[in-house]
């Protein structure tokens, strides 16, 4: 019954997608291959999120090496202001189908954004490519498959030295960073080809995510084993758009319902958070699902399938040769992180993403590093949303993570 079930929800997403992906091959063919405008202004992070709670903020576009133009807002001061002056930088990168809003959705007092640049930090949020205040390009269409050509790596590559760098010209400073799932799951494969690290002062990782091999979530699982997203690509659609359809606004009126507890709807995905509130879906549903890359699917499909974390592989030892001088992808040695780098890093019992044997592994990759530069953090009750939407995450988490990031 269950294998049924699943079934029933992986053909209905394929049919959501396609549904989408049709609307916009339509749409696209009475466009010209330019880069769409920005959103307007007051549509911005700034006016819709960070202003209306009575904070300074700041508006920046950041142009990556291979031409995608990055949203990144910034909070210099805090609710009382202050001087913005050496105030010491911190880069806040969001995950898998989220964008900076997820540093926003809840109320100021317990929203990490905002809690950050009330302790004395300058704090920017990161939009990564193909999100709604990120899809602007150089020359590329949002409707091209060129656009949407790329995975994580690229993310690894482009789009995180771009900020990072970013930041530290604007401040003359290193940054703190925190991540959240995939944005520890890039942090860490820069860190370990010793890339960003000449920027970088400490780093807190929430829910990490290296190895996805033992990963419990039946969405995800059940996704990579049917080859869902493979099978999407060869369809020819290459922008992965949970909102295309009508998903969205489904989930949305389900959750007005008073027989329904919508904290269960990202169970089946995240597993069960402990610390959701029925209001922060909904508000989490007025801005989320952002778009991702479908072959970056195909990626994260990979090492749930391999159990490894290594580079994209096109599956094909000529294309594979083409693009790594080697027959197989080249694999992102966690054991290389240097020993010396602060690192908090924060994962939770009930977490069906980043599973606690998955970030055990992990962690054995870290076992020489320098006690005094590792702090890690067990939360038995936390599921992978809990560390951006729960609402004891400003005691539980946030906290302590100020806390360290103080001592750097």
């Amino acid at each position: 019954m269950a294998q049924t079930s699943f079934s029933i929800i992986l053909v209905f997403l394929l049919w959501c997608l396609t549904i989408a992906a049709g609307k916009k091959l339509l749409s696209h063919k009475s466009r010209s291959a330019i880069t769409e405008l920005a959103p307007a202004s007051n549509d911005g992070i700034c006016s819709s999120m960070v202003k209306t709670q009575g904070y300074t903020c700041e508006e920046h576009l950041v142009t990556t090496k291979d031409g995608y133009i990055l949203n990144m807002p910034r909070i210099p001061v805090g609710r009382s202001k202050g001087k913005p002056c050496n105030r010491p930088p911190i880069l806040l990168q969001h995950g898998l189908f989220m964008d900076g809003i997820t540093w926003l959705l809840l109320p100021p007092e317990q929203s990490l954004a905002f809690l950050l640049a009330d302790n004395g930090f300058d704090v920017w949020i990161a939009n990564s490519r193909g999100t709604k205040y990120s899809r602007q390009h150089k020359s590329l269409s949002i409707n091209s498959s060129d656009y949407w050509n790329w995975s994580w790596d690229e993310l690894v590559s482009y789009d995180l030295p771009a900020t990072f760098q970013y930041v530290q010209d604007q401040t003359g400073q290193k940054l703190h960073y925190v991540g959240h799932s995939q944005g520890t799951l890039v942090a860490l494969a820069a860190f370990s080809k010793d890339q960003l690290l000449n920027m970088l002062r400490s780093a807190a990782l929430l829910s990490p995510i290296a190895y996805v091999g033992q990963m419990t979530s039946p969405l995800a699982t059940k996704a990579a084993e049917n080859f869902v997203a493979e099978t999407l690509y060869k369809l020819g659609i290459f922008e992965f758009d949970l909102k295309g359809g009508s998903v969205a606004k489904f989930l949305k009126d389900m959750c007005k319902s008073t027989a329904i507890d919508c904290t269960n709807l990202l169970t089946s995905f995240t597993g069960p958070n402990c610390c959701l509130s029925p209001s922060i879906v909904n508000i989490f549903l007025d801005h989320e699902p952002q778009s991702t890359a479908t072959k970056n699917m195909i990626h994260l499909s990979q090492m749930i399938r391999q159990g490894t974390i290594a580079m994209f592989d096109y599956e094909n030892m000529d294309e594979n040769n083409r693009h790594y001088g080697q027959p197989t992808p080249p694999v992102y040695d966690m054991t290389r992180i240097p020993n010396d780098l602060p690192l908090f890093m924060s994962y939770g019992g009930a977490d069906a993403l980043s599973d606690v044997k998955d970030v055990q592994l992990l962690l054995e990759s870290l076992k020489d590093h320098e006690g005094d530069k590792l702090v890690v953090q067990y939360r038995n009750d936390y599921a992978h949303a809990d560390y951006v939407m729960g609402e004891n995450a400003k005691q539980d988490v946030y906290e302590p993570l100020i806390s360290f990031f103080k001592l750097q």
